[in-house]
């Protein structure tokens, strides 16, 4: 334990000191959180591109082997761009709304912090006016 901890002997600074040092570590470990999620979720992108990819192999491996004709109609072919671009402007709004979602629970937290500091203050205030009250008796 540190010098500055064992010298502290009341609750309030303790449990101060030792608030700091739980967040201060937290936030430390939160760029080695954030990184691990971030490989995660390419690695899973990765996978499933790799899936997707081979079973197209094997599929077409399999259509040549038996003799099909893999030659698709424009109106086909036309449908499947329509449909990765729906799903990639799908994919674009999702990822928006998750920005718009972060910002607007970063406001929300800074706004918590101020109305708890304005509680703490107000709190302090009638405490102050209690204990006059008080003491004039």
């Amino acid at each position: 334990m540190s010098k500055s901890i064992q010298d502290t002997k009341d609750i309030f600074s303790t449990s101060r000191k030792n608030t700091n040092r739980f967040f201060n570590q937290v936030k430390k470990t939160t760029p080695k959180y954030h990184q691990s999620m971030v490989n995660l979720q390419q690695d899973y992108v990765d996978v499933w591109r790799s899936v997707i990819n081979s079973t197209i192999l094997l599929e077409q491996e399999y259509a040549k082997n038996v003799g099909y004709l893999t030659d698709i109609p424009e109106s086909a072919i036309q449908t499947i761009h329509e449909m990765t671009e729906a799903s990639i402007l799908t994919y674009l709004q999702q990822n928006q709304f998750i920005f718009d979602t972060t910002k607007i629970t970063k406001r929300t937290f800074d706004t918590f912090i101020q109305n708890t500091k304005s509680f703490s203050s107000l709190n302090k205030e009638i405490m102050e006016y209690l204990i006059e009250v008080f003491e004039q008796k």
